[in-house]
């Protein structure tokens, strides 16, 4: 490090801020801050930043920051000599205007004239002007700096508030009560928002020795703010040693016991607190009676405690907390915490006991009252199309000829039953106490009450998972009844919402229409469903009556494209080459299940040393036809083959497409592939000596013929056309 350059300090000391967003604010603070110096040639590639990001603070420090920035040569290109000179080589007024706006004084435009430099750039010859700029000195970079790095912080919600002078209005996340800036040990003359750069902070709440804590300088404040101030400011190291106390705390908490694993409640305690301490409390084991789901719930989402589960994920009647004090004797605060949790536990005990002296069925009526969305109708509309739905994939899959696990009429007839009654009750649980309450535990809460009905298990489990899967990576559905149910559901919201013109844009996807497809999708690969995709969204769509406002035809397409690319996009997570995916999914297969097999197929292809030359001719092929006005009839006249080459081509065409094609009907894709690589010599030779576009007709169009029946044999599997670089 230059011995000029010094590490540097800065922190914003403010109210408490907003938990879900403090993880992404002390990055971005950090983060912007160094790129910004580092544009400013302050900070080097070299320089390393650590974050701070506490409950009521933001920091950085940054390493390796100059106290002024390198002098900079600089070069700009003004305008044609032929625009800027006059005859005598004297600067014209335009020329003379430039320079002024470049800083040079009236009196001394001749002199730079006579330095600026003429560069040819092939056309004309262009006057340049070279200077140096000075660098900028720390205090005025770091102002330009953190100026630019509080406009850019991600803030969910600014508030505005009056500075001590009672007129002054500041817009900020939370108001700002000191700054530090440190360039080593010197406090560098910036401000922000109203406040004036020190090198003084105040520490935890409760806990600090001392309440004003000086830092020494850059490199003390952590140490400092740990001992002096009670305080650990770095949210990496806090969050790792809340990690380290809930899994020592779960250990002594009882044998097997473990804390609840969730990243998001992770994030958001360690934004809570400044100096973690993690207290074991319990609570009665009567209310492990209620559903496990419901006291966990309720403990994250209004307590932010950590559940403890044994080694099978039973939950137990005890429980960890996160607490931001560290008294001597902490059973004042274990007994606030569990007196705090009962009456949240005994709600949910109540609203399940409540909730259980109606029948799901007695509810159905219900869902008539309860809206949907205002174009499509209740959520009693919504259960009928859901079963419409179902049934028609029940029928779709007794009618395919593909294999699946339950396949005599009597079977499908009692799949059939299941679907109803599971459809028909799915969304019942909307109306209950504890779904009102905990929205979370929709198709959950169905499951349990279904149960408590006396249902069958499979329809109960069914209503359970219809949701499924809920986010990337979730469980599928555990039974072909929860299947059909829950591709029925996506397959109604998707076409509903497409159907109305209540598409995702940009980032905004209210009804989380990218993950239905995305579920769509898996379900139909994972589940080797025979369900063919055109009619699953032709029948999902008949099921709408007037209700729909876009064309059910454009309204398809679009829906059947958006489909499409949710699935090319996560194939290619599955490390599918774009290549590859694009082969097999510009084809659209109507049958999702067996896509995966087209691609390990294409993959095999690729391999063959014959597949470069083919996927090429192919692609010469399919531009060929394209240029072909009205349609070409994939047939040859054998009668009108003249040329040998013509001839061979046919000759290997009769021969392989019937092997490829049993091959495919048989969904082995890469033997019928591997079958096309013997087409690769006639198929050179016809190009090298064949005119397609013969001048008699007849010839011309029996040859195309011949060009038409090798494209059609060639992309049955995938368009081998998009292999070609």
């Amino acid at each position: 490090m230059n011995v000029m350059n010094q590490n540097l300090l800065v922190e914003l000391f403010v109210e408490e801020l907003p938990p879900k967003a403090l993880k992404k604010l002390g990055e971005s603070f950090s983060q912007t801050l160094l790129a910004q110096l580092q544009s400013l040639g302050l900070a080097s590639a070299a320089s390393q930043v650590t974050a701070y990001a506490t409950p009521r603070r933001l920091g950085a420090r940054i390493t390796d920051v100059a106290a002024k920035a390198a002098d900079k040569a600089v070069q700009q290109k003004l305008m044609p000599a032929s625009v800027g000179l006059d005859a005598s080589g004297s600067a014209t007024p335009a020329l003379a205007k430039k320079l002024q706006s470049l800083g040079v004084a009236a009196d001394a435009v001749a002199t730079a004239v006579a330095g600026l430099k003429r560069v040819s750039d092939g056309k004309a010859e262009n006057l340049v002007y070279e200077a140096t700029a000075p660098g900028a000195t720390l205090a005025a970079g770091l102002q330009q700096a953190l100026t630019e790095t509080i406009a850019k912080l991600p803030i969910p919600k600014v508030m505005t508030y009056q500075l001590t002078d009672g007129w002054t209005d500041v817009k900020f996340v939370r108001p700002v009560h000191s700054l530090i800036a440190l360039h080593g040990t010197t406090v560098v003359p910036v401000t922000a928002l109203g406040i004036t750069a020190s090198n003084t902070t105040q520490g935890h709440r409760f806990e600090a020795k001392i309440p004003l804590i000086t830092i020494k300088d850059a490199d003390s404040f952590e140490a400092q703010m740990r001992d002096e101030g009670a305080v650990i400011a770095s949210y990496a190291v806090r969050r790792a040693s809340i990690a380290s106390q809930l899994a020592a705390a779960a250990s002594l908490a009882g044998i097997g016991l473990q804390a609840i694993d969730d990243e998001a409640l992770l994030d958001e305690v360690t934004s809570l607190v400044e100096r973690p301490n993690v207290l074991t409390c319990e609570f009665e084991k009567e209310f492990l009676d209620v559903p496990q789901e419901c006291l966990i719930l309720t403990m994250k989402a209004n307590q932010k405690y950590f559940p403890l589960l044994d080694a099978k994920g039973k939950l137990s009647n005890k429980f960890l907390v996160v607490s931001n004090i560290t008294p001597s004797d902490a059973s004042a605060v274990i007994q606030g915490n569990e007196r705090v949790v009962r009456p949240r536990l005994a709600d949910a005990k109540f609203f399940f006991d409540q909730d259980r002296k109606k029948t799901l069925e007695s509810r159905v009526e219900g869902l008539a009252k309860v809206v949907y969305h205002n174009k499509l109708g209740t959520q009693g509309e919504r259960t009928e199309r859901v079963t419409a739905i179902a049934l028609a994939i029940v029928k779709q899959l007794s009618s395919a000829t593909l294999p699946f696990t339950v396949q005599a009429k009597d079977e499908f007839d009692v799949l059939a039953s299941k679907v109803a009654q599971a459809a028909r009750l799915a969304k019942t649980d909307l109306v209950t106490d504890m779904v009102g309450e905990f929205p979370e535990l929709q198709g959950i809460m169905g499951g349990y009450y279904a149960r408590h009905d006396g249902l069958r298990d499979g329809v109960a489990i069914a209503i359970e998972d219809h949701y499924k899967p809920r986010f990337a990576g979730d469980a599928l559905p555990r039974n072909h009844t929860g299947t059909v149910v829950a591709l029925a559901d996506k397959l109604e919201t998707l076409v509903g919402m497409f159907g109305i013109g209540n598409l995702p844009t940009g980032d905004k996807d209210p009804y989380a229409l990218r993950r239905h497809a995305l579920g769509v999708t898996r379900m139909l690969v994972e589940k080797n469903l025979a369900l063919d995709l055109n009619s699953l969204l032709k029948n999902a769509f008949s099921c709408f009556g007037n209700k729909l406002e876009v064309d059910t035809n454009v309204a398809c397409e679009a829906l059947t494209t958006f489909i499409y690319d949710r699935f090319a996009g996560s194939l290619r997570e599955q490390n599918y080459s774009a290549q590859e995916v694009d082969s097999v999914l510009s084809m659209r297969p109507a049958r999702l299940g067996d896509v995966t097999k087209r691609l390990e197929a294409v993959r095999a292809f690729a391999a063959l040393p014959e597949s470069t030359a083919l996927a090429a001719a192919n692609k010469r092929v399919g531009n060929i036809l394209k240029k072909v006005e009205g349609t070409v009839a994939a047939s040859v006249n054998p009668s009108l083959l003249k040329e040998q080459a013509e001839i061979d081509l046919n000759a290997a065409l009769v021969l392989v497409q019937p092997i490829s094609d049993v091959a495919y009907e048989q969904g082995d894709y890469a033997a019928s592939l591997t079958a096309l690589a013997g087409l690769k010599a006639p198929v050179d030779a016809f190009f090298e000596r064949v005119m397609v576009n013969a001048d008699d007709a007849a010839l011309k169009a029996n040859r195309l013929g011949l060009l038409a029946t090798l494209h059609a044999a060639m992309n049955r599997v995938a368009d081998l056309s998009k292999l070609a670089s």
